[in-house]
């Protein structure tokens, strides 16, 4: 498990706002009950920068032996200082999506096939990202700062297994979207951590960041799951079912939108949401090619969140999507999809 320590560096002071945003959740109107807001106080003390600790000779090796999330399954030359053989696999596969994708993501689409693949592949991963444990959601505040900080995109693998962990762990997280063809995240990544690799972990409570879904899985259950393991098969199923979504979905949540703008909102959107929802995953796929980033409240079958959904929306089903930048409050998400591409398109 590779375990940096947040803290100062001096040759990053340079880069105040590129390494972690300047987003304020507070909105100008009073927030209902149970809706989390950051002060500025708590916005401050995101202006944070990631040395890169020094791994010991054992750690090194590791990491060097291990492929990044991105390109877990490439190929590496055998031997000392051997080449990386090929490129990634989602480099490949990427283009190859994108040619059998249904085209401009902000464009109408056609509602059966988007419904009828989001459900397969939610019932490929059926038993995980679905339900918050009870043991854990039980003693957990829903209106808890937020000092998780996730650089992902939706369409990756190990990235959707992180998710399905902070669904069963119940967990709320700022989430920066890094798709391919990022002009904002990636950079932040790359200062943070030293690499470009996905899935990134800051955890602010702790000082600690991390890559590697697995360690990240594991990491996560130790620090908020009381101790327990994660979940059965969580970690090894990913292999096996975990790119169900993203062929299915043809690589929709893979790349950034070429009209998206360049500049994010004043205010961090917020979605209610579960990983293995069907609708939530068409919502979340748009703000990743949006790259927007936002708050992510995971609302899974026995959630502590629940009431604090009800409060907001009238209702306890999700999507549901706040923009405390114009006040739109939306739970359809055929109406969230042209909503956010016509918002936040640089042509607006």
């Amino acid at each position: 498990m590779m375990l940096s320590p947040l803290c100062a560096h001096p040759q990053w002071r340079s880069l105040p706002g590129k390494v972690v945003p300047q987003h304020s959740t507070k909105a100008s109107s009073p927030s209902p009950p149970g809706f989390l807001s950051l002060s500025n106080n708590e916005i401050e003390k995101r202006r944070i920068v990631c040395a890169r600790a020094a791994r010991s000779e054992d750690d090194t090796a590791a990491a060097a032996a291990a492929a990044d999330e991105e390109t877990a399954l490439s190929p590496k030359t055998a031997g000392a200082g051997g080449p990386a053989a090929a490129s990634s696999f989602l480099t490949f596969l990427c283009p190859l999506l994108k040619l059998f994708a249904g085209g401009d993501p902000s464009k109408e689409r056609n509602d059966i096939l988007e419904v009828t693949t989001s459900s397969i592949s939610s019932l490929a991963r059926l038993p995980w990202g679905s339900r918050s444990l009870p043991s854990i959601s039980q003693s957990l505040d829903p209106t808890s700062p937020l000092n998780l900080q996730l650089y992902e995109f939706e369409a990756c693998p190990f990235c959707r297994r992180v998710r399905e962990a902070m669904t069963e762990l119940d967990l709320s997280v700022e989430v920066y979207p890094c798709p391919k063809g990022s002009v904002r995240h990636r950079e932040m990544v790359r200062n943070l951590g030293g690499k470009e690799q996905f899935p990134f972990l800051v955890d602010l409570n702790t000082g600690i960041s991390l890559y590697e879904s697995g360690d990240i899985v594991k990491y996560l259950f130790q620090q908020y799951g009381h101790g327990r393991n994660p979940s059965f098969g969580l970690l090894q199923s990913t292999l096996l079912t975990g790119w169900v979504p993203t062929l299915l979905r043809a690589g929709r949540g893979m790349t950034a939108w070429s009209r998206a703008r360049s500049e994010p909102p004043m205010k961090m959107l917020e979605l209610f949401s579960y990983e293995n929802n069907l609708y939530a995953r068409i919502v979340r796929e748009a703000l990743c090619e949006l790259e927007l980033p936002y708050i992510l409240h995971n609302v899974g079958e026995g959630s502590s969140k629940h009431d604090m959904l009800f409060n907001i929306s009238g209702s306890k089903e999700v999507p549901y999507l706040v923009d405390p930048n114009t006040g739109f409050k939306m739970g359809d998400y055929k109406r969230i999809l042209p909503y956010l591409f016509q918002t936040y398109s640089s042509e607006s």
